[in-house]
């Protein structure tokens, strides 16, 4: 039998629980450096960060400041510039990691997959051709090809120039 060895996973699995106990982790992220919370860009009423347990390299999430459980919850300013830290994402990712597709996903609800069902956020999950094999049906295994901290490393000077591009106000680090 091959062992396929994920330590990052360990921290995931040890700390699930407490993570429920500890707060909101979505409006503890932009209290920290960017360097720290893995925030990529911050606007003015969302951000984009790393996923830091990624389905694929390149997962990131868009979230809103403001704590609030459902999307139609959102006020047209939050959703607005939600949607435009979208296309970001996707032009960044494009650049540094030229994918064939993604996932993008709003998960509402534990029953639709929800991880942190109070704070909503958007997923952009970067796919390639050929990404899904036999790891995830026979051995429950998914393979992530890059570290989260290379992810972001490579990912945030790209998110901030895209961004100039596209004209989109954007914070600094707080």
């Amino acid at each position: 039998m091959d062992v396929l060895f994920a330590p990052w996973r360990f921290k995931y699995i040890s700390t699930v629980d407490k993570k429920k106990e500890e707060g909101c982790i979505f409006c503890k992220a932009p209290r920290k450096n960017d360097d720290e919370s893995l925030i990529l860009i911050r606007g003015k009423y969302s951000y984009v960060i790393m996923n830091l347990y990624p389905y694929n390299t390149g997962h990131v999430m868009v979230v809103p400041y403001r704590h609030v459980g459902d999307y139609a919850e959102l006020n047209d300013d939050e959703a607005l510039e939600m949607h435009r830290l979208v296309k970001l994402s996707l032009k960044a990712i494009r650049r540094v990691y030229s994918p064939h597709g993604f996932n993008i996903g709003i998960n509402l609800g534990r029953v639709a997959g929800a991880g942190i069902e109070g704070h909503v956020h958007i997923h952009i999950v970067p796919r390639w051709n050929g990404d899904t094999n036999f790891m995830p049906i026979i051995a429950g295994v998914k393979v992530v090809s890059q570290d989260v901290k290379e992810s972001y490393k490579m990912l945030k000077p790209v998110f901030i120039e895209e961004a100039k591009k596209m004209g989109l106000e954007v914070k600094a680090q707080e």
